[in-house]
């Protein structure tokens, strides 16, 4: 069955920058390429936060407001991976951050996902 497995979280200092990866596995024929891909993250005590999306081709990307202009999403289909690309980081960013795709998602609705991956934690702190 299909799996995603994120990577790439840890400590980091505010001003600072982190990749997360989204490995993605279980697909047949390489279905990964029909799977839009989105990331979102949840801090203690708040609510699931939609970040970034990214269609299954790649053409349309949608980013948060909160993320704009220094969060950006990209895949490589041929690795069946997504990336969450983090730079100027705050500490406000600290959450767990997750992978989710489905086959007909459109933007940042996080009931729209089928599956979703494990997490991994960002903590952004001097």
């Amino acid at each position: 069955h299909l799996q995603l497995a994120e990577s790439g979280g840890g400590l980091v200092q505010p001003g600072g920058s982190l990749r997360l990866s989204c490995a993605a596995s279980g697909f047949i024929d390489d279905t990964f390429s029909q799977y839009a891909v989105a990331w979102f993250r949840q801090a203690p005590g708040k609510e699931r936060e939609g970040v970034a999306y990214i269609s299954a081709g790649g053409a349309h990307i949608d980013i948060g407001n909160s993320v704009k202009g220094r969060f950006t999403i990209s895949r490589d289909n041929a690795r069946n991976t997504a990336y969450l690309e983090m730079n100027n980081l705050l500490s406000e960013d600290t959450a767990v951050y997750y992978c989710a795709t489905a086959i007909l998602a459109w933007g940042l609705t996080e009931y729209d996902y089928e599956y979703w991956g494990q997490g991994t934690q960002v903590t952004v702190s001097s």
